[in-house]
């Protein structure tokens, strides 16, 4: 699993994913779904995530161990930003469609 803070054209989300990357076709897919087709990428550590967010965190994390390939976890972009520190993410990923 894997955890990946997006800039989107609408705001900051969080996303939990089972997919290797975020560039990945059927994720990009499931973006273009809920009208992301640009954004720049983060990875963030699962672990800071799943101690940040606990419950909530398991609940969607379960629906990835089930067969989803990706949940939003959080829309909120100032809990984002202020959980994370810049030095926790990981190598920008530019990608627009």
């Amino acid at each position: 699993m894997r955890s990946f803070l997006l800039l989107t054209e609408t705001g900051p989300v969080l996303l939990l994913t089972r997919c290797s990357s975020i560039t990945e076709d059927g994720l990009v897919d499931l973006l273009k779904g809920r009208g992301i087709e640009k954004f720049i990428a983060f990875e963030v550590p699962v672990s800071k995530v799943h101690s940040l967010y606990g419950v909530p965190f398991e609940v969607v994390a379960a629906d990835i161990d089930h067969g989803r390939d990706m949940r939003i976890l959080d829309y909120n972009g100032q809990h984002i930003f202020s959980s994370f520190s810049f030095d926790e993410l990981g190598a920008a990923v530019a990608y627009e469609h």
